[in-house]
């Protein structure tokens, strides 16, 4: 065996056991190195309280004790060179635990991951893939997201496509298929499902047991670098759905992992979580916090994503977040705030920005907590944004709701307004509205079969517009009729039929006119960029707005039709005279529409109207969406 100096830094580990190793996956896990002129492999784990550790695998017949490790000081990591492992080579952890039972444990950092139901870790090389987005990593730089478009189309890569059950397309194919279609349908980024090696495809990767491991689901890590690559290539920022709140049981996971409650609360009630049977990381302990940050910024690092969306931020932070009685805790002033998740959400955004001071950090988060997107030298949890739940929990109670019902609920449409500036928002309509039962976005709209094609489509017109950057499922875009089927690829086939056609048309083109249309994104997240023409229009289920843009008298006007009557001519007010160009109307026939002629173009009227100086006359179809823009 080797000195332990010539195999590790006493500073790097030192780092980790003080919380402050934020690349510790380039120092833990098994590394390809060359050692006295002798290549071979250098592993590292930490497992304090173990009697002892080997490594057994393929290049020692997969020995029960393996070759052994060697603990380095007081540090709780044992490391050794093996000189017969290579990359390539599969292997597990041998550890004797701290009450002198055996286990068999996957690397916490390995870099890849058997194919399950095998669950051995793979030896790979952390560098060595020739990247070609220079041009994007650089542009993103000069470029901050708050005053451009983001149009995020949110994938789960198994069922996006799929043939046959479990075939799956591969990284490489996605690379091609994906991005391509990406392209044509104007979206900015693609937001992906975990993709860290997990053990039960129903998952959808969120019960993670290799944090580190892009997933072999669809072939090896290096290929999932291709389709981030190639999504740069074509002016596609990549987004993962990170999920740091808890991990799955499985035994070869991190649970018990040398015996103790090692990477999980050593208080059972705060380790649970029986919602999901899952178990929470121990988020107040130095190693886990070095484990858990390094993971944040070893996507962004070694494979480019453009930032994480961070999973059930709720979950961490509430102590009694879905737990019964039995589990509850409280914290030392007596409350259930989880202080530990909300000091290590705090350092983990300072650490991302101080690396990657252009990524995005998003969270997904349902509670009330006050200035997720502040911050954190201002008292904030220091994201950049939050998914916006209230809004997208209202509005899809009031378009499930018959349209002669909606307008004693109009305020579910306005009162995201009062919020709206709050924090900087991603207006959310993702795969969790749209599974258990939960039915598709088209499924949940009301009326006959056209009818709930001209619900959807006003409702995505009045999403687009709505301040807040955007996402959407996939699925959505062309009208899914069934809910998200995780075992099986998407209903393509219903591209066959008119109105489904039509949908993705509408969608295609609702998504160019936001990307083309400065006013609607310059001012997201600033009370400037936004006005109310008519708010109080809930007899007639009518609202109209302005999105202002960055330029004089440069704003849209969007009106919306929840109602199912149709007005011939209807006055709306506008801020100053001139010509109004129509650039988007939802019920052209085109779209699947009634096709009501509406005028391309029209001159305000020197007739006051909702509190302004000026107003256009212009045909409001039933369940109809309109965008009307100032030329001159």
């Amino acid at each position: 065996m080797q000195s332990q100096d010539a195999l590790l830094s006493k500073d790097e580990l030192y780092l980790f056991n003080v919380g402050q190793l934020f690349q510790a996956y380039r120092t833990l896990g098994a590394h390809p190195i060359e050692l006295d002129g002798q290549k071979g492999v250098r592993f590292a784990v930490w497992a304090p309280h173990a009697q002892s550790v080997g490594v057994t695998g393929d290049f020692n017949g997969w020995s029960e004790v393996g070759h052994s490790l060697v603990r380095f000081g007081t540090t709780g990591v044992w490391t050794g060179f093996i000189a017969e492992a290579d990359v390539g080579s599969r292997y597990k952890y041998a550890i004797v635990d701290s009450s002198g039972a055996n286990r068999l444990k996957a690397d916490p950092f390995a870099l890849q991951s058997e194919l399950r139901p095998n669950t051995a870790s793979i030896v790979n090389r952390i560098d060595g893939y020739e990247w070609h987005d220079r041009d994007w990593m650089e542009r993103k730089k000069r470029n901050p997201p708050y005053d451009g478009p983001m149009l995020i189309y949110e994938v789960h890569l198994a069922s996006w496509r799929m043939d046959a059950p479990e075939h799956f397309r591969t990284y490489e194919q996605l690379s091609i298929e994906l991005v391509e279609y990406a392209q044509t349908m104007g979206y900015t980024h693609i937001e992906l499902l975990p993709i860290m090696e997990h053990p039960l495809d129903r998952s959808w990767g969120y019960q993670t047991t290799g944090y580190y491991s892009a997933t072999s689901r669809y072939g090896p890590p290096d290929g999932l670098k291709v389709l981030i690559d190639k999504c740069h290539q074509g002016g596609i920022g990549v987004l993962l759905d990170w999920v740091p709140g808890h991990f799955c049981k499985d035994d070869h996971g991190l649970r018990l992992f040398d015996g103790t409650a090692l990477y999980e609360d050593e208080d059972y009630r705060r380790a649970e979580k029986p919602l999901w049977g899952t178990l929470a990381f121990d988020f107040g302990k130095p190693e886990v916090q070095s484990f858990l940050i390094s993971d944040a910024v070893f996507w962004l690092d070694i494979y480019h994503f453009d930032g994480l969306r961070v999973d059930a931020i709720a979950s961490m932070i509430d102590l009694h977040f879905d737990k019964p009685d039995e589990l509850k805790t409280n914290n030392k002033y007596g409350t259930s705030e989880h202080l530990e998740a909300l000091d290590f959400l705090r350092k983990l955004n300072e650490t991302v920005f101080r690396h990657f001071p252009e990524a995005l950090m998003i969270a997904e988060d349902s509670s009330s907590y006050p200035a997720v997107t502040s911050p954190t030298y201002l008292g904030g949890l220091g994201f950049n944004y939050k998914w916006n739940m209230g809004w997208m929990n209202d509005m899809l109670r009031y378009m499930e709701t018959h349209p002669d019902q909606r307008s004693s609920h109009h305020s579910l449409i306005t009162f995201s307004l009062m919020y709206a500036f709050s924090e900087n928002y991603v207006l959310p309509l993702s795969h969790d509205e749209v599974v258990h039962g939960k039915r598709s976005m088209l499924h949940k709209m009301p009326g006959s079969y056209e009818e709930k094609f001209a619900n959807l489509r006003l409702f995505y017109g009045y999403w687009m517009t709505h301040p807040g950057k955007k996402l959407l499922f996939m699925g959505g875009e062309f009208g899914q009729y069934d809910e998200w089927k995780d075992f099986a690829g998407l209903d393509w086939e219903l591209l066959q039929y008119p109105l489904h056609d039509s949908m993705h048309r509408y969608v295609r083109h609702l998504n160019r006119v936001y990307l083309d249309t400065p006013s609607l994104w310059e001012l997201d997240h600033n009370p400037e960029g936004f006005q109310w023409i008519d708010v109080n229009n809930a007899a007639q289920c009518i609202l109209s707005f302005l999105r202002i843009g960055k330029k004089e008298q440069s704003f849209a006007l969007s009106v919306c039709n929840f109602s199912n009557q149709s007005y011939p001519r209807y006055r709306i007010g506008v801020p100053s005279p001139g010509r109004y160009r129509h650039l988007l109307n939802s019920d052209e026939a085109d779209y699947g529409g009634s096709g009501i002629s509406i005028p391309k173009e029209v001159s305000a009227e020197s007739v006051p109207m909702h509190g302004q100086p000026c107003s256009i006359d212009v045909p409001v179809p039933a369940l109809s969406f309109g965008l009307w823009e100032k030329i001159g």
